[in-house]
Formats: C-alpha cells, structure tokens, sequence
C-alpha cells in the first residue's frame, strides 16, 4: 500500500485546513487509517484514527472537538479535518494504515505510512 498525503500549508490561528490521504495498491475499506504528527524536536504522536471494522473515530485529547477524521472508501481516501487551528499544531503530519488488529494509538501498529504533509500555524 502507498499512502500519498496532502492539504497542508501554512494557516493563522484559528484558520481551518483539510488534509488528504490517498492509498493505492489496495482498498483501505478493510484497512485502519490514521494520522500522526511529529513536530521539531519531538516524538511522533498520534491524532485520530477511524477503524475500517465499524468506522469507530478515535482522537488525542489535544484535538477533540477540533479535528475530524473521515473515509471515502469509494476514493480510497481518508481526510482530516482540522478546524480551531492552533501554533502547537505545527507539525508534518502523517497518514498511516493498518490492516489486522492493534492498538491504534501506537505508530508501532501500523504497516504503511506517507510522506507526510507540514502544517504550520502562525500566531
């Protein structure tokens, strides 16, 4: 599976950016997507992710009620909305899928990763 994402740029606080994910190589409607960011000098950590199984979302608590992450299997695409943005955002933000069971907040669960896409949000 190739993951190739997308959307990022540079926003003011409080702007709104929609990243995308397109896989190819296979269907991500049996696949678990993700996204995870790393910022400069930091761990990479996870963001949200929607299981394939039942569309269940998950977020960091850093991004509830801000970020939205969705599927479009018709388009193997998964998005994630980000609205309410924030400088801490700041990051290269990562998709990532998985196709067997695991717990989704650890990078080490996933097989497949992008290139990432940077945000920036300036104060």
């Amino acid at each position: 599976v190739q993951l190739q994402a997308s959307g990022g740029g540079l926003v003011q606080t409080g702007g709104s950016l929609r990243l995308s994910c397109v896989a190819s190589g296979r269907t991500i409607s049996r696949l678990t997507m993700a996204w995870f960011r790393q910022a400069p000098g930091k761990e990479r950590e996870f963001v949200a992710a929607i299981r394939w199984s039942d569309g269940s979302a998950y977020y960091a608590d850093s991004v509830k009620g801000r970020f939205t992450i969705s599927r479009a299997n018709a388009k193997n695409t998964v998005y994630l909305q980000m609205n309410s943005l924030k400088p801490e955002d700041t990051a290269v933000y990562y998709c990532a899928a998985v196709g067997g069971p695991g717990g989704i907040y650890w990078s080490s669960t996933y097989d497949y990763w992008g290139q990432g896409t940077q945000v920036t949000v300036s104060s």
